[in-house]
């Protein structure tokens, strides 16, 4: 493969700014970031004009995008369509996510996301955000569907894990126990506790059992109280949990986030999720899921989407978007923003060849214009055109 060598963007390596360099990739990775005037004459040289260039971003909850919900057809090309729907906003790495559904459909979404990891084609992992799930915090899953984990859910979700790879688990702290957290953690599952009721003892037994995260933080979860501390206030304090946050001036009030990201504790840290669905990318008003329709209702920061009752139903979200809101509402310099949509998501999910431009690493990559909205975005050093 001709080496690449992509000049005239300000770099962002995941730890800090090159200015006059270039990144030069070979073989889908990158290979090193090095003065301009040190490019050698065999590359081919690609001139961005101005801009910054980041690591690709990561998106560890994406119900849905292209048209698409996961939901709707548990399949390896309904992934395919939802990462490609969200490439043009810098994402390059997504992890379809199946919410609350019969148990078929974890079935199929389990098979699907094997043949959709191992073709690379922009699917890293696989979410399953339930049927564990607490129905006193369902939002907009279907209460119906929930139910306590069993042995057999253990031995297959495990089993899956070792299969898929990166396989996330959202459970409720009422329907799992310490056993089968840690049983699951071992076997390889990255175990997050949402949706769910629960005293922040309980949440911290299931910590210290090996449960490594909590899903969008402060949403459908008990809250913080100052003497009933909650799921939010166990997940702030315990030091190795990290926590999914969705930047979109609708589930979350700036304020709370900006306190958030001030008082967690490392090594665990916040990042960016979209918890997106179909319509990101799309120009419709509206979409079904589970016989229910879903609107999008125009407004704030960007669109909301809700059910008729008014209930929000996932994001009209993308990644991109997610690093302006919190450049500009949450206090963030550029480089922790960015780092928010890819380093940590990669080491919140052991994702440890992307996230960062480094030797070596997979050269999946996003370049924003000085206003921050995507160029172009590359996925193993392949460039896809578009803007948004």
């Amino acid at each position: 493969m001709t080496r690449q060598a992509l000049i005239g963007a300000r770099i962002f390596d995941g730890t800090r700014f090159f200015d006059d360099h270039a990144l030069l990739i070979s073989n889908a990775k990158v290979e090193a970031i090095v003065p301009q005037a040190q490019v050698a004459t065999d590359c081919q040289r690609t001139e961005l004009a101005g801009g910054i260039l980041a690591p690709g971003f990561i998106d560890a909850q994406v119900n849905g995008g292209g048209g698409r919900m996961l939901n709707d057809d548990p399949s390896a090309a309904s992934m395919y369509m939802i990462a490609d729907g969200h490439r043009p906003f810098g994402t390059a790495s997504v992890l379809p996510t199946l919410i609350t559904d019969e148990s078929e459909a974890s079935v199929r979404a389990i098979a699907a996301a094997v043949t959709a990891v191992a073709a690379d084609r922009g699917v890293a992992g696989l979410h399953l955000e339930g049927p564990h799930l607490a129905p006193a915090r369902k939002g907009t899953h279907l209460a119906k569907f929930m139910r306590p984990m069993e042995e057999r859910d253990v031995e297959r979700l495990s089993a899956a894990a070792a299969e898929i790879g990166t396989l996330v688990l959202t459970v409720a702290a009422e329907q799992v126990t310490e056993l089968q957290v840690r049983r699951l953690s071992e076997a390889g599952a990255t175990v997050c506790l949402g949706h769910t009721d629960c005293d922040a003892v309980s949440a911290q037994r299931l910590f210290d059992a090996g449960a490594r995260g909590v899903t969008h933080l402060f949403n459908a979860m008990s809250g913080l109280g100052h003497r009933k501390l909650g799921l939010v206030g166990a997940a702030l304090d315990h030091p190795d949990v990290w926590g999914g946050i969705i930047a979109d001036g609708h589930h979350v009030d700036p304020l709370a986030l900006r306190i958030a990201l001030r008082a967690k504790r490392g090594p665990g840290r916040l990042y960016f999720v979209t918890d997106a669905m179909s319509l990101v990318g799309q120009n419709a008003d509206h979409f079904t899921l589970n016989g229910r329709t879903i609107w999008r209702k125009q407004g704030g920061y960007c669109s909301r989407l809700a059910l008729d009752d008014g209930t929000l139903a996932g994001s009209d979200l993308d990644m991109a978007s997610a690093v302006r809101f919190g450049v500009t509402y949450l206090d963030l310099s550029l480089g922790e923003a960015l780092r928010m949509a890819s380093a940590y998501p990669a080491d919140f999910l052991r994702l440890r060849d992307r996230g960062r431009l480094a030797p070596g690493l997979r050269a999946d990559l996003a370049h924003l214009g000085e206003d921050l909205h995507v160029r172009q975005t590359w996925r193993g050093g392949t460039p896809a055109t578009g803007s948004a």
